[in-house]
């Protein structure tokens, strides 16, 4: 008749009419009877095939509202009963990877609107739970091996970060398949990582265990043996999952720690895996994070250029010789975590070298200025004993310690410890690691198991050892209370920064907005703490580069 008026009065307002109440009375009876598979399995045949009857001999105008229809009987009116089935709904799905049935949930649910909301939503639940558990688990194992050694605590809080990064794998998987990378589902599996990977476990910040565990990775003699590949694979996941991480300033700051001692110790087990870190860091948290670590591994680099030429300049000038062979790695203050530099009384063979040095570094710059850090040196001494003579392997503290030993046999706490000028702390960790530990080289009058200040010391000639060669460890400080004072004070620069920033372009704010406004710029490498920003806001009022309206106390101005 060339107009549809007919057809859609007459014909398809009953046909739509009757294919729901068709459809609801089958629903209404399979929601009972079947399992969510079975049900989604029905209700994607029935729509298959609602869209064949109208190819065969209905108008194509008809498709779109029979088949809105069919899916508001089947899925809209029962969405909610159909996920939250309790043998075999969503939760159900994921718990038992049911990749297929969770493929056809998402095909079938973003036919309905706001269908894939509830689905998003207990995805999220469901990762959230699962990556709490692994933390709860890491939290057992680390309190009931807290009476253990020290690696074996390591060892539990490695594997922690590698069941997480699996977790990871899992579910990005199953966001890319599953739900065909649907951005609900990516902000989702964000979300729910953020909840868990930001819970410490044994007393360490996510932020600690994930340097540690780089740190095993990229050390020589790690627990983690692996291909270059697989190093390579790894390191790229564990920076996926920094992204999740609130405190990004507390992981650069342990990271920074752990690669100095792997660089100053040589315990690095390969440069390209280190530069490698670096820049997928710089790719995720951008050139600022990394500045100062590239720089690090930069100075090593010259440091060894600098080793050569000192070493050529010995040979050219044999009178400055000092007869020790000296080893010194010159480093960039700025890039390097800060180590106390503490005058320690050096020994006489070891004035000169430093004196050497000196005068060859004048030769290549004169406005420089060395600062020696004694304390992360390391030194080979011959040990004259009576069974044999044998090679020792010390800290420059140690061998400070023992050369005082040449001169007297016997020496009181209070002696060495105005000899060498050293703090309370450091002289007894020295004389502990040399008279208490595995290797005695001095024997300690009374012969206790602590190191007290009315102590007295003698030279052992009687020690021996199986080995030719010996390292005496010197115990390291725990340094995990430095670094978070350090990140500490940062972060208060960082607020005062970005409030000045802040009012300089805003001129007049109220308090609330200061603080949203600061808490996003600051957002990308930490958290702020509401509390912290707010005395920071007092402290740049007395320091006068904001002040109060008078009218009103929570309004600011800036002072230029």
């Amino acid at each position: 008749m060339g107009q549809m008026g007919y057809y859609e009065n007459d014909f398809e307002a009953a046909m739509l009419k009757d294919s729901a109440a068709y459809y609801s009375r089958k629903a209404s009876s399979w929601i009972i009877e079947d399992s969510c598979p079975d049900y989604m399995l029905k209700a994607e045949e029935c729509l298959k095939r609602e869209k064949d009857r109208v190819a065969h001999y209905l108008h194509s105008s008809s498709e779109p509202k029979l088949l809105e229809n069919v899916q508001h009987e089947l899925l809209s009116v029962y969405a909610s009963q159909l996920l939250e089935k309790e043998h075999s709904g969503c939760h159900a799905l994921l718990r038992d990877d049911k990749v297929e049935d969770l493929s056809r949930m998402f095909r079938l649910f973003s036919k309905i609107p706001k269908g894939l909301d509830p689905v998003a939503n207990i995805f999220k639940q469901h990762v959230t739970a699962e990556g709490t558990a692994l933390v709860k688990q890491a939290e057992d194992a680390a309190s009931s091996k807290k009476g253990e050694k020290k690696d074996v605590v390591g060892l539990q809080e490695q594997v922690f970060v590698r069941k997480v990064i699996e977790l990871h794998d899992k579910y990005v998987a199953y966001v890319n398949d599953c739900f065909q990378n649907h951005t609900l589902f990516h902000k989702a599996l964000k979300e729910a990582f953020e909840v868990f990977c930001n819970k410490g476990v044994g007393g360490s910040s996510s932020a600690e265990l994930l340097a540690t565990f780089c740190d095993n990775i990229l050390k020589k003699g790690g627990s983690e043996k692996l291909s270059d590949e697989a190093i390579e694979e790894t390191l790229e996941k564990v920076v996926k999952l920094l992204a999740y991480i609130s405190d990004k300033d507390l992981f650069a700051e342990f990271y920074r720690k752990k690669l100095a001692r792997r660089l100053l110790f040589d315990k690095s087990a390969n440069d390209d895996h280190e530069r490698s870190i670096l820049t997928k860091l710089k790719q995720q948290c951008g050139g600022q994070f990394t500045s100062k670590m590239e720089g690090m591994v930069t100075d090593l680099t010259l440091a060894k250029e600098n080793q050569t030429s000192f070493e050529e300049y010995l040979t050219n000038n044999l009178n400055a010789n000092p007869g020790i062979d000296l080893t010194v790695t010159v480093l960039t203050t700025g890039f390097w975590p800060s180590y106390k530099s503490f005058d320690l009384n050096l020994p006489a063979e070891m004035v000169k070298c430093v004196e050497v040095f000196r005068e060859f570094y004048q030769t290549k710059t004169k406005h420089r200025k060395l600062t020696w850090i004694y304390s992360l040196g390391t030194c080979n001494i011959i040990g004259k004993f009576e069974p044999k003579i044998m090679e020792l392997i010390v800290t420059t503290y140690q061998a400070s310690a023992l050369l005082l030993f040449n001169s007297s046999d016997r020496l009181s706490y209070s002696e060495i410890m105005a000899q060498l000028n050293l703090t309370d702390d450091d002289v007894v960790r020295l004389l502990h690691s040399l008279s208490c530990a595995k290797y005695k080289i001095l024997n300690k009058e009374p012969n206790t198991k602590s190191v007290a200040p009315t102590d007295h010391f003698e030279f052992n000639s009687k020690f021996t050892d199986k080995m030719r060669r010996i390292k005496i460890p010197l115990p390291p400080v725990d340094e995990k209370k430095k670094v978070i004072e350090d990140v500490d004070k940062d972060r208060r620069y960082a607020i005062d920064a970005s409030i000045v920033r802040i009012m300089k372009s805003r001129k007049v704010l109220g308090h609330q907005q200061l603080v949203m406004e600061c808490v996003e710029q600051l957002g990308r490498m930490f958290k702020p703490d509401f509390k912290a920003i707010k005395k920071r806001i007092e402290d740049l009022i007395t320091r006068d580069y904001l002040e109060r309206d008078k009218d009103n106390a929570n309004l600011f101005k800036y002072l230029a």
